[in-house]
């Protein structure tokens, strides 16, 4: 009887594989395997509950019209439904008997329809509905607060089309990748925060992978992990905070396979965090960070100084704070990690302003923040110049040392030269060295004509002023 039955669902899937794509297909085909035939009775076995039922609810016309084709307008389905069976490590069967089922008449033919009990929320919030599940969102993480650099812009416009269109975009999912502090949490919930404001009616919940791995535990234990993938089900948008942390728990891997099948084949969105990109994840299982490579990974990086600037300001502005706009710049270029310690720093740094009873200035700034800063005083280096002013103009390190006539990198070398020369106690020889062998005829010519642009052309002088700040706060 079981080859006769897998011989009937062979040709059933041939049929079926021509008209459904190839990747639903693969997630909701493949696994199913044939039992037995009794009649006009085909028994299939699917791997879970929520499986059958997505199968009912997307699949259920199709399956009817081909079954219908091998075994005639009498033809029936029913389901064998694998069982998770808790802490013992095996797996048992279900099938569906006909005293616990009612009948769902699609025009076609009968199908079974398991009835199932109310589904419970991890959230434990009594008498769910779906708009009463709490988002777990943070209000204070939203767009406005994230400001905006080359070190993240890919990132937050990704994140601004993912709230206006939620699973109607080609980021699906997002996965948001960075170091500690750069604001991945902030980012992931300000998309939370936005799409409940455009759209009131959908379902959004921002969980953490600890809890999520913690909660799915705790229904095992109770034989309730099809409760757990049920609730999970019923969210429009789902974010998943530090995702690598799955690397530790195999089971709860599967369940979130299974959660974000139905939720990505279902049209609902999903935004993922993580410490590194998915192709670095270790210990996540391969069908998962395939899944991860569906939509858009994007990076956020250490914010460059301008970005930096501009987070204290704004975290000035927003607590109603005022300092001297050299404090300001100090602490932007010597706290140059992430963002979190930032903010850190600032708030220490009000932090004795207030406790001491005096105004904020450099030189408090520089007693306060030597926990953050390596050193108050030290000595600047030629290298350090260099990287100063390619950041400054966007100019790479290489050019800086190469033969060219374009005008930028011409002017950037000149200014790197007088800086140097300002600044270091370096010979006029090691400082032409440190620019691809050029001798000090050149750095004397690049220092002189520095000197004549600035007295003849502002913007060049604005520049050349600036970058000297830079240096100087990075001497101090």
């Amino acid at each position: 009887m079981t080859n006769s039955a897998e011989s009937i669902w062979n040709n059933c899937l041939k049929i079926i594989k021509d008209i459904v794509d190839w990747q639903p297909y693969k997630t909701w085909f493949e696994p199913i395997k044939a039992v037995e035939i009794k009649g006009n009775v085909l028994m299939i076995q699917v791997p879970s509950q929520f499986f059958f039922e997505y199968l009912e609810e997307h699949y259920v016309n199709l399956l009817a019209k081909t079954l219908k084709r091998e075994l005639g307008k009498d033809a029936r389905l029913e389901y064998r439904i694998m069982v998770d069976s808790g802490n013992n490590g095996r797996n048992g069967s279900m099938d569906v008997p006909a005293g616990n089922m009612k009948m769902y008449n699609n025009n076609e033919m009968d199908f079974p329809l398991i009835i199932n009990s109310p589904v419970k929320n991890p959230f434990v919030i009594p008498g769910l509905k779906k708009m009463q599940i709490d988002p777990q969102l943070n209000h204070a993480y939203v767009f406005d607060a994230f400001i905006e650099g080359d070190c993240n812009r890919v990132a937050r416009r990704a994140g601004k089309t993912v709230a206006e269109k939620p699973g109607a975009n080609s980021f699906n999912p997002l996965v948001i990748y960075g170091g500690v502090g750069l604001g991945k949490t902030h980012l992931a919930q300000a998309i939370g925060n936005d799409v409940k404001r455009l759209h009131p009616n959908k379902v959004v919940l921002y969980v953490s992978s600890e809890k999520f791995i913690n909660q799915f535990q705790d229904h095992s234990r109770n034989n309730a992990i099809n409760d757990f993938i049920h609730f999970y089900q019923l969210i429009d948008v789902l974010i998943i905070d530090d995702v690598q942390f799955f690397a530790r728990a195999e089971k709860s891997q599967d369940a979130f396979f299974a959660i974000f099948n139905h939720l990505h084949q279902s049209g609902k969105q999903l935004i993922l965090t993580s410490d590194k990109p998915p192709k670095d994840l270790d210990g996540l299982q391969e069908r998962l960070l395939s899944r991860f490579r569906w939509g858009l990974s994007a990076d956020l990086q250490i914010p460059d100084y301008e970005t930096r600037i501009e987070i204290l300001e704004r975290k000035m502005k927003n607590d109603g704070l005022d300092m001297p706009k050299e404090v300001v710049k100090y602490v932007a270029y010597n706290i140059n990690t992430n963002v979190r310690e930032l903010e850190g720093a600032l708030i220490s740094l009000l932090a004795q302003s207030s406790l001491n009873k005096r105004e904020i200035d450099l030189e408090l700034a520089k007693k306060v923040l030597r926990n953050f800063v390596k050193t108050s005083s030290k000595e600047i280096t030629i290298d350090a110049i260099q990287k100063m002013v390619c950041e400054y103009f966007d100019v790479p390190y290489d050019k800086l040392l190469q033969k060219t006539r374009k005008r930028e990198i011409v002017q950037a070398r000149q200014i790197t030269m007088y800086l140097a020369k300002a600044f270091t106690k370096n010979s006029l020889k090691t400082i032409g060295e440190h620019f691809g062998g050029r001798d000090h005829t050149t750095v004397i010519h690049s220092c002189q004509t520095v000197k004549d642009l600035m007295d003849t052309d502002s913007l060049f002088r604005e520049n050349v002023m600036e970058l000297t700040q830079k240096v100087q706060l990075a001497a101090m």
